[in-house]
């Protein structure tokens, strides 16, 4: 549920607050200004350690951006996987665009501003789409799905390589994929049409020497046709990443690269997702040098529970804790879709939800489309579900809902491999307390970073570009893996 490809623009302030409204009260007032930014924002919805920077040499000559080319670069013949629409663009383009994110994204201001001397990439990028196909344990459908392939120009040796998940996105298209258009160097990101979020990881990883390997997720591209999402649904999610993964590896093997390290990297609903990945592919022998998690939805049911006001806890810092996102409610909507889509559960969106929002909820569900009705109440987390819907049994379809989240919940895994949990301690979406849980139960190999002020999408942003200090003296994913890669681990 990332909840951050929700960029809210405050209609009264011109501000893009990207992660939620956090200083809204629920008076008249507010409410008339949330309905403002509902109909006219929508939601759109975040240097080198010294022993690697040995690794990797320095970058090529600045490319000059092209248009996307329409170029198989390994055959379909027996189709698999294939990799199109090859784009280059130039480190130069990469800070420049990263540059003006990182505004968006550091909002309330965590960090210092963007500095290229410290932040540059110091690579030139190749993109590719990947297209494969993976099946749906859930439903046993057989499917083509997109991702993205980035790797860095000038490297020598073996790359490598992150598989990053992207966190929520509020639409079918704001996928990795696309992230190709950029290689137009007069194409200008858009949050509620672009994943910002992964330029930014492209920038922070790509531009230091790794490959990025990233799925569109089920539901989400150029392949959609049609299809529902796939929100938050273990089975088909795992599945696709690593259809994708491998899909991208099997690509950079026919480009004449080699691999060394796997890392993942996720952020959200993507931290869930990688979390989830992490724990298949351990399961399958598959060797992970490091994870890193950022704003994690470890646990569905909890994140429900306190998303709908029926669980608070202390607030973690001496200022009162911002309120609820206003994007909450849309994010479990699309949940109820999921789980009532791929695990069977049809009628689920009417017994969960009070009847005055169904037909909002199932309009959103068709079309996500942010033409709601300003006349017509719009449910917060708070008073989306029937009531009892935590304390008692209320319907069939719900109760076997509730089983689903706690059967798909990541947070009491035994981590054998180093996992990091990076966590705001002002994060509109996901309580710290949430965040505890893996950190207790998962083991020795699991750390927790905390940034101080950090929101949802501040605490992605930390996560990449901080510098220590925000970080309580800890390090940046980059600088993380950094460590890693140079090690003699796994």
């Amino acid at each position: 549920m990332s909840l951050q490809n929700k960029a809210l623009v405050d209609a009264s302030t011109n501000q893009s607050t990207l992660a939620p409204l956090t200083s809204m009260s629920v008076d008249k007032d507010a409410d008339t200004s949330r309905r403002k930014f509902l109909r006219s924002a929508g939601i759109t919805a975040m240097s080198l350690s010294t022993v690697a920077t040995a690794a990797f040499p320095t970058a090529s000559s600045a490319v000059t951006p092209t248009e996307p080319l329409a170029v198989d670069v390994f055959p379909a013949q027996g189709f698999k996987s294939q990799l199109d629409n090859k784009s280059l663009v130039s480190r130069g383009r990469l800070d420049e665009i990263a540059s003006a994110l990182h505004k968006t994204f550091n909002h309330p201001v965590v960090l210092p501003t963007f500095d290229n001397a410290v932040h540059g990439a110091k690579f030139d990028v190749e993109l590719y789409r990947i297209t494969t196909f993976t099946q749906l344990p859930e439903t046993g459908e057989t499917i083509k799905v997109s991702g993205l392939l980035a790797l860095p120009l000038g490297v020598k040796g073996p790359l490598p390589v992150v598989s990053w998940q992207h966190g929520t996105i509020l639409s079918f298209d704001q996928v990795p994929s696309n992230l190709t258009r950029i290689a137009d160097p007069t194409y200008v990101m858009r949050d509620n049409e672009d994943s910002m979020e992964t330029l930014l990881n492209v920038h922070r990883l790509v531009g230091n020497g790794y490959a990025v390997i990233a799925a569109d997720y089920v539901g989400k591209g150029p392949y959609r046709n049609g299809r529902a999402e796939a929100y938050a649904t273990k089975g088909a999610t795992v599945q696709t990443c690593i259809d994708i993964l491998d899909a991208g590896l099997h690509g950079l093997q026919q480009l004449g690269y080699q691999t060394s390290k796997l890392f993942l990297n996720g952020w959200s609903q993507g931290a869930l997702n990688t979390q989830w990945l992490h724990q298949e592919l351990r399961r399958q022998g598959r060797a992970i040098a490091a994870t890193a998690v950022e704003s994690p939805f470890n646990d569905l049911n909890e994140s429900f529970r306190f998303w709908a006001g029926a669980e608070s806890y202390p607030s973690p810092t001496f200022a009162a804790y911002p309120r609820l996102a206003d994007w909450i409610s849309l994010c479990m909507i699309v949940t109820l879709g999921s789980y009532q889509r791929q695990y069977g559960l049809d009628g689920l969106l009417q017994s969960a939800i009070r009847p005055e929002f169904h037909a909002l909820a199932l309009k959103f569900w068709g079309d996500y489309q942010m033409d709601f009705d300003p006349k017509r109440p719009f449910p917060s987390g708070s008073t989306l579900l029937v009531e009892g819907f935590f304390e008692r049994y209320t319907n069939d379809l719900n109760s076997r809902f509730l089983r689903q989240l706690a059967a798909n919940r990541a947070t009491y895994w035994a981590y054998d491999a180093p996992i990091r949990f990076y966590y705001g301690l002002a994060d509109e979406a996901i309580h710290p307390a949430l965040v505890n849980r893996p950190l207790a139960a998962g083991g020795k190999h699991t750390s927790g970073v905390s940034i101080m002020g950090a929101s949802h999408r501040g605490t992605f942003l930390a996560s990449l570009y901080s510098e220590g200090k925000e970080l309580a003296d800890s390090t940046n994913v980059l600088r993380w893996f950094n460590a890693v890669n140079a090690s003699g681990g796994q």
